[in-house]
This record gives structure tokens, sequence and C-alpha cells, in this order.
């Protein structure tokens, strides 16, 4: 189905579906609307590089940033293939940010 329409005058009070396959519309009361419009990780460069699932995010060891590769750290949106959430993208920065630092440190010793 496809969103046809958002309905509501000063609140979302229902939605107008549309079947893409037998063309049959229906309404459906809500409270509220989240869209989300769908996502491909941005990694083809790491292709062949990097290890990545099947559908192309990074992958990361033990809910670390770390990659496959030593001193390379995934985040956000090329990693997150469960929650690809912006919040989430800014939490999983500041992991790669203290996992980096942290490995930078033990470079030193």
């Amino acid at each position: 189905s496809q969103l046809v329409e958002v309905v509501g005058d000063k609140q979302v009070t229902a939605m107008k579906l549309e079947n893409v396959v037998t063309g049959e519309k229906k309404e459906m009361p809500i409270d509220g609307v989240f869209i989300a419009i769908g996502h491909k990780p941005n990694t083809e460069l790491f292709k062949g590089i990097l290890e990545m699932n099947d559908v192309g995010y990074l992958t990361t060891k033990d809910k670390s940033t770390y990659t496959s590769i030593e001193g390379v750290f995934a985040a956000g949106d090329v990693q997150d293939h469960v929650y690809r959430q912006a919040i989430t993208a800014a939490g999983t920065g500041c992991m790669a940010a203290i996992d980096a630092e942290r490995w930078l440190e033990q470079q030193e010793h």
C-alpha cells in the first residue's frame, strides 16, 4: 500500500491508503504519522575492503564500532541496520570516537 493522503484539520485523524496491486482505497484512523522513506547505506566505496552484511551495512565486532580492519571504525547510517535514526547515529558516532581514542592509546604502548 501507499499513503495517498493524511486526513485532519488541526491534528491527524486518519490516513488514506491505496493498494498498489489492486487499486483498492481505504481510510484508516490514526493519531499520528511517522514516515520512513527507506534506506540504502552509502558504503559502495568500501566494497571488497571492509566486511559488510548482505544489504551493504558495514559489520562491526561485539557491540562496538570496530570493523574488520584494525584501526577502522564504523558508526551511524553505514553501520546501524536496526534503528536507522539520527539520534542513534550520533550515539554510535560518540562510541566510534571513544573506541578510536582507546585504540590510539594502545598503539602508543
